[in-house]
Order: structure tokens, then C-alpha cells, then sequence
């Protein structure tokens, strides 16, 4: 896949470009209906004999249209966004760069620049897909700025359970730390990444070492809490519990950013400076204070055997659905 980045006013030259059906949207998530749109853009372009492209924005709209020094953390960061949609096969991705002055294009002129100006033959979207100056520009005008010169598909909304899938849902149950829920949003696990680095040290001495991760980008954190989770270091994967939180029974107020610290299961490599990716798996308790550390060891332990039975039955479970598929 070739990224191009993009700055209003582009320079681009129509002719200096493949023919392609593009996916529009933010696609923060990249989740199962963005993934509907993507997947459609590679099938039209290679049933019309053209490339597949995806043109996205960045930085998030509500940063620049939003309230003075708003900041956004992403489901999605740039860098997880990019890999994500290489994977779907995507032969390019135009990264917009989102300005006040690119958000004052009227919907013709971002048809004219940006569609019919970038060689696009074929536009695939979001059905509640808007464009232009104030999100004029719909679904349901942009056949009337096509000019003729490129066709659309609009996708539908894809529920489940009566809920349409969407960034604001999986935003909703990050929050609530219902991060079992988002496989059947995304397609896969919750992930973020970070590096391990330098903490309090406290964790070793009461027999739960853990890595402290620092993260690498603005990912959008779950609940306060314990989860159970499977972290990736290197091509190696381990288990283990993850605490996002202040820790109350050592601290008493809340400063700064909550602590991420991971304890893996039967582990005793230092790593320190190491790339650690977190897939949240489950949610076991809230963040709580105790009484001493006597009686937070005891938690601790009951957290690892839940977070140890939970991956016992999620291994069972799914060998069991990799059975019925060969059967």
C-alpha cells in the first residue's frame, strides 16, 4: 500500500494518477462497517480493472472544528489506522491533512478537488457519509457534484442487536470497560501499544511483578480497572492481568495520567525499553482502595486464577469452533 499525505491546497495532477474507487471516511475503529466500506472499494476495483484507494483525514475534525486545544484520543491512532486498512488491501491511502481552510470547502469544491481532481472513478461510503463546508454535501447530493465523472455505492447501516455499529458505540463501551463486547464490533480485540518502562517498583515486592507501559500514541484507554489480557512482545504472546488506575491504596489523590502496569503470568525477563502490544480481553473488577497490602495481595491472587480460568475456556472455545468449521 502507498500512503500520501495531502495538504490544502494539494498540488496533485489528476493525470499523474491511477483510476480508483475510493472509500471515504474518518474510519476511526476501523470497524466491522468500516471494513464493509473498504472491503467493497477492493471488490468494485478489481471487478473495473482499477486501483483501491482510502482517503481519510487527519487530525480528528472535532480538534480543529471543536473547542480551543480540545484534545481527542483515537480508538484507531494514525499509525493503527494505516496498518489496519493495509491489511484489508488497499493499494493507496491519501491521509488528508484536516485545516480550518480544507473544513470551508463547499461540497462542489471537494468533489472537484478531491474526488474528480485525484482520478477517482468510484466512490464507495457510509450511508451518513458527509462532505463540505458545514457537512452539506451528502450520500444523497453527491451523485449532483459528480459532475458524471465517477459513481457511487453507498453502504448501508450495519446493527447488531438493534445497535448500529459505529465509533460512538465502541467509544461508549470502552468506557463502560465492556471490552469483551468490541470483537463482535471490530472483527478482533481492543488493542493499544506502548513501551515498558521504569515505575515504582512496588509490584516485586509483594510477588506481582509488573511492567509499566508507557503508551506510544493517543489511544482511547478502557474503564478504570483489571483486565484480563494478552499482551504481544515481540512474536511472543503471554497472559496476564492489566491495571489501568491510580492505585488508591498507595495514593490519595488522582494525578496526571492513570498507571498501566501488566503483571504476565510465569514471567521473569526484564524488558524494560521493550514494544508491548495489550489486547483486552475482559474486564474482571473495578479499580479499588484496601485496607493494606495484605488484603490487596489477596485480590491480586483471585484476579489472576479469574483471568487464568477465563483463557482456559476461551482456548477451549475456540478450539471447538475451529472443529466445527473443519467439520
Amino acid at each position: 500500500m502507498k500512503t500520501l499525505f495531502i495538504s490544502h491546497p494539494h498540488q496533485m495532477k489528476k493525470e499523474e494518477l491511477p483510476p480508483t474507487v475510493m472509500a471515504l471516511g474518518y474510519f476511526d475503529g476501523i470497524h466491522l462497517g468500516h471494513q464493509k466500506v473498504i472491503r467493497t472499494a477492493v471488490q468494485i476495483a478489481a471487478e473495473k480493472g482499477y486501483k483501491s484507494a482510502v482517503m481519510t483525514f487527519h487530525p480528528h475534525p472535532s480538534v480543529v472544528l471543536g473547542k480551543k486545544d480540545k484534545h481527542v484520543h483515537l480508538i484507531t491512532p494514525l499509525k493503527k489506522k494505516e496498518q489496519l486498512i493495509s491489511e484489508l488491501g488497499i493499494d493507496y491511502l491519501y491521509i488528508v491533512e484536516f485545516t480550518s481552510s480544507f473544513a470551508q470547502l463547499f461540497p462542489q469544491e471537494f468533489v472537484d478537488q478531491y474526488i474528480i481532481g485525484l482520478h477517482v472513478k468510484h466512490v464507495v461510503a457510509g450511508f451518513d457519509f458527509t462532505y463540505g463546508r458545514l457537512g452539506k454535501g451528502t450520500m444523497e447530493t453527491l451523485p449532483f457534484h459528480s459532475r458524471e465523472q465517477f459513481t457511487q455505492t453507498v453502504i448501508p447501516k450495519l446493527s447488531i442487536d438493534g445497535e448500529k455499529i459505529s465509533s460512538t458505540y465502541v467509544r461508549q463501551l470502552l468506557k463502560n470497560g465492556d471490552v469483551d463486547q468490541l470483537p463482535r464490533l471490530l472483527g478482533r480485540f481492543y488493542e493499544v501499544e506502548g513501551t515498558v518502562v521504569g515505575g515504582e517498583r512496588r509490584g516485586k515486592t509483594i510477588g506481582f511483578p509488573t511492567a509499566n507501559i508507557a503508551l506510544k500514541d493517543d489511544y482511547l484507554l478502557p474503564a478504570l480497572g483489571v483486565y484480563a489480557v494478552k499482551v504481544k512482545i515481540g512474536s511472543d504472546i503471554f497472559e496476564g492481568v492489566c491495571n489501568i488506575g491510580y492505585k488508591p491504596t498507595f495514593h490519595s489523590t488522582r494525578e496526571g495520567l492513570p498507571s498501566i502496569e501488566v503483571h504476565i503470568f510465569d514471567f521473569a525477563k526484564d524488558i524494560y525499553g521493550e514494544t508491548m502490544t495489550i489486547e483486552w480481553h475482559m474486564r474482571l473488577r473495578s479499580e479499588q482502595k484496601f485496607a493494606g497490602v495484605d488484603e490487596l495481595i489477596a485480590q491480586i491472587q483471585r484476579d489472576k486464577e479469574k483471568a487464568q480460568s477465563y483463557f482456559r475456556n476461551f482456548a477451549e472455545t475456540t478450539c471447538i469452533l475451529s472443529q466445527k468449521e473443519v467439520f
